[in-house]
């Protein structure tokens, strides 16, 4: 009896370890599995959140791109009408007949009319840019594109400050060109202003310096831009 007993016990204790050791092994299984679907959904997620902030950032940068297109355009457009206005007043000054100088004049004042929308709505373009550059970068975290869109964000500020002084320009040059007329001195017509616009010269004067030193920002920018390598060159 004794020794049944003993093999009894022993059958049993060996059924008790290999059932503990098939749970065991079921479990861990069980506990892998888990562990490794918990991984992938994990790695899933990851994924679209990596696929997201790339899609949102190549969105992003593209209309940015786009405005600061729309903006340079209207700030040429602009020029090219400012330009002309400033080309009339000056031919306007070297008259001496009061019709052709009244026709230079509302030539220059309809440039000067036809340039300040245009950069306005350069400069509306340019502030819109420059806030979808500051959005996109929130969808990177890489230096290099960091680095970049910063010089594109600096360069959306000047050009904002560009158009703005040339709107201002603009605004005193119609005014200026307004006043124009002729006076006869000692048998000799000559061009005067009908008021005192000392002030609005003044104003006009430091409006053009303002701007061309703040145009060679603009274009020291841009050739930073324009020379900006996203990778190192192979040695």
């Amino acid at each position: 009896m004794p020794r049944e007993f003993t093999r009894n016990m022993f059958v049993m204790l060996l059924s008790i370890m290999i059932g503990a050791i098939i749970i065991t092994y079921f479990a861990a299984d069980v506990i892998n599995r888990t562990t490794i679907e918990t991984i992938t959904s994990e790695h899933r997620e990851e994924m679209t959140n990596i696929q997201s902030s790339n899609e949102n950032f190549t969105s992003n940068f593209l209309k940015s791109a786009g405005l600061l297109d729309q903006a340079r355009e209207g700030r040429a457009f602009g020029n090219y009408h400012f330009d002309l206005a400033f080309l009339w007043y000056n031919s306007a000054l070297l008259q001496k007949n009061q019709t052709i100088i009244n026709l230079y004049k509302n030539r220059a004042v309809e440039n000067c009319t036809n340039a300040m929308p245009k950069y306005m709505n350069s400069y509306n373009n340019f502030e819109s840019s420059k806030e979808r550059f500051q959005e996109t970068k929130t969808f990177t975290n890489h230096p290099k594109y960091i680095e970049v869109l910063d010089l594109y964000i600096n360069l959306t500020e000047s050009g904002s400050r560009l158009t703005m002084l040339r709107y201002n320009a603009s605004n005193y040059l119609k005014q200026i060109t307004e006043n124009l007329t002729i006076t006869i001195e000692n048998n000799t017509i000559i061009v005067v202003y009908a008021t005192n616009i000392s002030e609005l010269l003044g104003l006009f004067n430091e409006t053009i310096a303002a701007y061309e030193e703040e145009l060679e920002t603009f274009e020291e920018i841009q050739d930073e831009l324009d020379e900006y390598e996203f990778f190192d060159e192979i040695r």
